[in-house]
């Protein structure tokens, strides 16, 4: 804990890097100090004191800040990394999008890799966040314009690490055919504003929890506004919700990307994380969809309970060996809400860097690239979440959404709406109620204020 500092605005940055060393019920002292361009930072730590300091001229308060937290940061990664004798993947950097950083960094003609570098970044995740620009490159590039997020977050089952405020739908049935019909006035609501978008992205939950019927109504009020050239992707989700009816309902719709997510092909892990499948019914929902010529995308998860490495490799080659056109490795994470998180205060996961590093060398060796990456909190050993993809088969929604770059109107329970202004370099919000009942007690009030928010 810090028990004392003269600069209480960089207490919760500081602190983001002592919890990675769980040091967070040690004691700490911080004393912040700028002058003439130099940062000076003082940690008192047991009976000493120790200082840091860099150089940085700063033209505005703005930078002034952000590189007050980023030296302030570095100062308690090094000294903790020295007295604890490690290092951590990413260093002093947190947040959840390097890239956005890195974006940064080059828009002011600096590079990237020596800052990354100056914040003890490893050499291969520097490597890494390159990769992930150079294949995003042309999606970048191509920003604005608008994406359409629907949210239908309804589940068979709640797993154990997910946050999501979701419930088994034996319990919601009754709440399903009243959502629905909010989100098609929803829909019905945006039509001016998000005509033709670049991609439509169909999320959960698990959207293929709902029946065939109430999936195609979702279905028939999105062809209000999808244009020609749209990528338009259904977020299925677990294996034992596929049917014929519910693919051909998305291929008849224009649906032209399909996540297909079993997070771990160990069927004694899938039990034990709350998942009602088999990885025998993952192969056979994959095969099922793969007839109707969707782009893939599957989903996995490093670090899962009770697995080992060599358990979360089968997986992954397995899954290579389908050949799908997107794989998203993600790391496991305690995430609040979630029934993990109560269990454990923290991730200590044997081998999950080698799983990670794993992941790195297979995909690459069988021609995927790294198109989009994101970081969380409470992330087991610091890694990160990655989208890999064949080339050309980046998914415009994934790198919109985690770079910011695109606008994003979003509809149903949970979803947040964001309105990017580039040039300003800020980004407005506006968030809809979580729960479900609520939401649909006040869709006519979030139509509205959702609405204002693209005025």
């Amino acid at each position: 804990m810090i028990e004392y500092a003269n600069c209480e605005w960089l207490i919760p940055e500081i602190m983001d890097v002592v919890r990675l060393f769980d040091a967070e019920e040690e004691k700490f002292g911080h004393r912040f100090e700028y002058n003439n361009g130099i940062y000076y930072n003082h940690i008192e730590y047991g009976d000493d004191i120790f200082s840091y300091e860099n150089f940085q001229p700063t033209a505005d308060e703005t930078q002034f800040k952000r590189y007050a937290k980023r030296f302030s940061k570095l100062a308690f990664y090094k000294l903790l990394s020295q007295k604890k004798g490690m290092t951590l993947p990413y260093g002093a950097l947190t947040g959840i999008r390097p890239t956005k950083l890195a974006y940064m960094e080059i828009a002011e003609g600096r590079d990237f890799k020596q800052t990354f570098s100056e914040l003890g970044v490893s050499k291969e995740n520097i490597d890494h966040v390159a990769r992930v620009l150079e294949t995003q490159r042309e999606i970048y590039e191509n920003a604005g314009g608008k994406d359409v997020f629907i949210s239908l977050p309804f589940c068979p089952t709640k797993c154990e690490y997910c946050s999501f405020v979701t419930a088994p739908i034996s319990k919601t049935k009754n709440l399903v055919d009243p959502y629905i019909s909010c989100v098609e006035r929803e829909i019905e609501g945006i039509k001016e504003l998000a005509a033709h978008p670049k991609s439509i992205y169909i999320g959960g939950g698990t959207p293929f929890a709902i029946d065939a019927a109430a999936l195609e109504r979702i279905l028939k009020a999105a062809d209000g506004i999808k244009g020609d050239n749209c990528e338009y992707t259904v977020e299925a989700g677990r294996p034992d919700t596929f049917t014929e009816d519910k693919l051909k309902l998305c291929k008849d719709h224009g649906v032209n990307r399909l996540c297909v997510n079993p997070q771990s092909l160990k069927d004694e892990t899938l039990e034990r994380i709350g998942r009602r499948h088999t990885a025998a019914q993952f192969f056979a929902a994959y095969e099922m969809a793969q007839k109707y010529a969707f782009d893939i995308n599957v989903d996995l998860i490093a670090g899962l309970s009770g697995e080992t490495a060599e358990d979360f490799v089968k997986s992954l080659e397995a899954v290579i060996t389908l050949g799908p056109s997107n794989i998203t490795v993600h790391t496991l994470c305690l995430k609040s809400g979630a029934k993990l998180k109560e269990q454990t205060k923290r991730l200590h996961i044997e081998g999950i860097g080698r799983m990670i590093s794993a992941s790195r060398e297979l995909l690459s060796r069988a021609g995927y690239r790294p198109y989009y990456m994101y970081r969380q909190k409470y992330q087991a050993g610091g890694h990160e979440n990655c989208g890999w993809c064949k080339p050309g088969k980046a998914s415009v929604y994934n790198i919109d959404v985690m770079e910011e770059i695109s606008d994003n109107v979003a509809v149903g329970a949970n979803a947040i709406s964001k309105r990017v202004f580039r040039e300003e370099e800020r980004i407005e919000r506006y968030a809809s109620p979580k729960d479900i009942a609520t939401y649909i007690a006040k869709v006519e009030e979030i139509i509205l204020k959702r609405n204002k928010l693209f005025e």
